[in-house]
């Protein structure tokens, strides 16, 4: 596949577990194939949505290695392999290049709270082991309790030319807005808030990375379609039916509540999410099953 960055809906996708709590690699691939025939330009795995941080170093090399496998060379796949320790950071990218991954997206380290210069070097290492590797940065400050700057980055750029791009999950377009067109437009941006998914496309960002988009592929790639061939009008519509969808999903942050729906949907996954998550009712999957199916939504017999 040539590639030259993310653009279009990428789904940072769900993980499935099978009735042991352990990554089900038949779910992985009955998602992958049923996100890639709703037309989704590319897949995020292991990040927030995936439940990355609450599995071990062999579960997201797994977790890795069955996307890259599912998805076939269809679309691209980012894998997130941002870790706590520099050391662990460093063996999921490489391990993300060595399977055939497309790039990798790595969360600065997140718990302790490092200086410009720890951070630097953090990143500067790892984008060191893998220099013919892309990397993207992945901003999200909610977890990680601190952001990026601009002023930082461009000292990273100066150091690593294998850092392509980043994904901000801030809920702001202040750093997106400024990545646009850096590098001559060779630096890419991927917003990952789907409050600001018609914001960001009408800006120029490149990607938008969407949860919700799990559940509503269709319904994502309706709406950058309708950016694409610049039909704002039913870009603001589909962008109204979107945050409908957020509110009624939780916009994430019930990842059962995700994995329920899609159950639903007909790709055979469990609801199942790891601890200490908290699976949803089957009441209130069955609740939100029904609004879903009063919203007619595009795509949605």
């Amino acid at each position: 596949m040539s590639w030259e960055g993310l653009h279009g809906v990428v789904v940072p996708l769900v993980t499935p577990f099978d009735e042991h709590g352990k990554v089900d690699r038949t779910g992985v691939q009955a998602l992958v194939e049923f996100l890639v025939a709703q037309g989704v330009h590319g897949l995020f795995p292991a990040g927030t949505t995936g439940e990355g941080p609450l599995l071990d170093m062999d579960e997201r090399r797994m977790l890795a290695e069955a996307v890259v496998e599912a998805a076939w060379d269809r679309v691209p796949v980012v894998v997130h392999t941002g870790a706590l320790t520099t050391d662990a950071s460093i063996e999921l990218t490489r391990h993300a290049q060595a399977i055939g991954a497309h790039a990798a997206a790595l969360i600065p380290p997140y718990y302790y709270r490092l200086s410009e210069e720890a951070l630097l070097g953090h990143f500067r290492r790892v984008a060191e082991s893998v220099p013919d590797f892309p990397l993207y940065l992945y901003q999200y400050p909610g977890v990680t309790g601190y952001g990026l700057t601009p002023t930082w980055i461009e000292r990273l750029l100066a150091c690593c030319p294998n850092v392509v791009g980043i994904k901000d999950s801030s809920g702001s377009l202040d750093l997106l807005a400024w990545g646009i067109g850096h590098r001559n437009g060779r630096f890419h941006t991927a917003n990952g808030s789907d409050a600001l998914f018609l914001p960001a496309l009408a800006l120029g960002v490149d990607a938008c990375v969407s949860g919700n988009a799990n559940v509503v592929p269709e319904l994502t790639v309706c709406l950058y379609r309708a950016i694409q061939r610049g039909d704002l009008a039913q870009g603001r519509a589909l962008q109204q039916t979107l945050d409908r969808v957020r509110r009624l999903l939780r916009d994430g942050h019930d990842l059962s509540l995700f994995k329920g729906l899609l159950a639903r949907r007909g790709v055979p996954i469990r609801a199942d999410v790891r601890p200490p998550l908290l699976p949803a009712a089957p009441e209130r999957i069955e609740e939100c099953w029904r609004a879903l199916c009063g919203l007619a939504l595009p795509g949605w017999a």
